[in-house]
């Protein structure tokens, strides 16, 4: 009866392989992303506010459609906007907490 040694790199190659394994088990690399999201999921998604959502739409920023009082967002538009940067650095807005302040509203007293 032949004998095989295992050495410590056949363990690590292994170990290295068997995370593969489960990693493909726990995220399915042919998972179907909807095509239409509402507010709350865009919101996550993008770790945003109710506000700053409000504020991209106003600015048409971020394209949507409502359907009754519900409003939805493509999912390629969402990658869109962040794939041609909605704040360039050298742009007028150097972070998104910019964008939100100038977005606001200011009251003028007269």
């Amino acid at each position: 009866m032949a004998q095989e040694i295992v050495t410590i790199e056949d363990l690590q190659k292994f170990r290295l392989q068997l995370l593969d394994d489960l990693k493909a088990l726990i995220r399915p690399s042919n998972q179907i992303q909807k095509q239409w999201l509402r507010s709350p999921d865009v919101r996550k998604m993008l770790g945003i506010s109710h506000g700053t959502l409000q504020n991209l739409r106003i600015r048409n920023i971020l394209p949507y459609r409502k359907v009754g009082g519900i409003i939805f967002y493509k999912y390629t538009d969402i990658v869109n906007v962040l794939e041609r940067d909605a704040f360039p650095r050298n742009g007028p807005f150097e972070t998104p907490e910019d964008f939100e302040s100038a977005s606001t509203p200011k009251h003028s007293r007269s």
